[in-house]
């Protein structure tokens, strides 16, 4: 199996699930530590590839916003054929999808973002990133891509080296963001913006306060402009972007599985200690 391929970690009889949704031009490889560890509190846990993503380097540079938003509906949908309650957890890109979900009416059990990004606001994003809303990219998309590179998102050097020689094989994520994807997502983000009052369901965000690729505006705006009654919202302090595999991941994943368990009417469920759900911690 490919680290781009999706996967599905299944209980039998459960009546809850979780729908992942990976990053920008990331793959479902970067959710597998947080999927295990949904899986083990009692959590079917479903994460594909979203469009554009797993393939060549121009098919993402060919998808849309709108492809991402119709895809994760549909994976919404198909999944609530089957489950009572289905929650999402997106990182990144991936929460924007959860929020659109929730924004279309979809009845989502809860929601977890996190890295929310809103905003394309981090310390390592470069000079020229206040040129962004007035018009640069559209130029920029004909000729210029932001190559990834350190801490590529992540604030443990172990984990960090073990990233970066998979980003230069080119088999967990792309090594470099097509200007045209930023594009998308900065369309992608405005919708968000426009229609968050849309959005009721009860939430949780956890991002870090050293985000290297969107600041904390991003999580609060969201915290601050949803008309979710149940919300919550999490500060990390030694993480980076990816959360889900750096130094807090394991917190992470425990707010993540107890905001769930709050909302859950199926908590008697296969439920296991998240102590015992720790796998993976120190390899990937």
């Amino acid at each position: 199996m490919s680290s781009k391929d999706g996967f599905q970690l299944k209980h039998s009889e459960n009546k809850k699930a979780v729908l992942l949704f990976h990053g920008m031009t990331g793959s479902p490889f970067e959710m597998r530590h947080y999927a295990k560890y949904l899986h083990r509190a009692g959590y079917d846990v479903y994460c594909s590839c979203l469009p554009g993503h797993g393939g060549q380097f121009t098919d993402l540079k060919k998808t849309r916003w709108q492809e991402w938003q119709n895809y994760a509906i549909n994976e919404f949908d198909y999944l609530k054929n089957s489950y009572e309650e289905v929650y999402i957890a997106g990182l990144c890109m991936g929460a924007l999808l959860a929020l659109s979900v929730a924004e279309q009416g979809r009845d989502v059990a809860g929601i977890t973002g996190l890295s929310t990004t809103l905003y394309l606001d981090g310390w390592t994003l470069p000079w020229y990133k206040i040129f962004f809303p007035l018009g640069l990219y559209t130029v920029l998309k004909f000729f210029y891509d932001f190559p990834e590179s350190d801490p590529y998102g992540i604030k443990n050097e172990v984990v960090r080296k073990k990233i970066s020689s998979l980003y230069h094989e080119n088999t967990v994520a792309l090594d470099c963001i097509p200007m045209t994807c930023i594009l998308e997502l900065i369309r992608f983000s405005k919708h968000i913006r426009k229609n968050i009052k849309k959005v009721k369901v009860p939430f949780i965000v956890i991002h870090s306060k050293d985000d290297d690729l969107t600041s904390t505006k991003s999580a609060k705006f969201v915290y601050n402009n949803a008309s979710s009654e149940i919300k919550e919202y999490i500060e990390l302090d030694n993480s980076y972007h990816l959360i889900v595999i750096d130094n807090e991941k394991k917190f992470v994943a425990d707010k993540s599985i107890e905001f769930f368990n709050k909302l859950s009417k199926f908590n008697d469920q296969i439920i296991q200690s998240v102590e015992e759900a720790e796998i993976l911690s120190t390899k990937l």
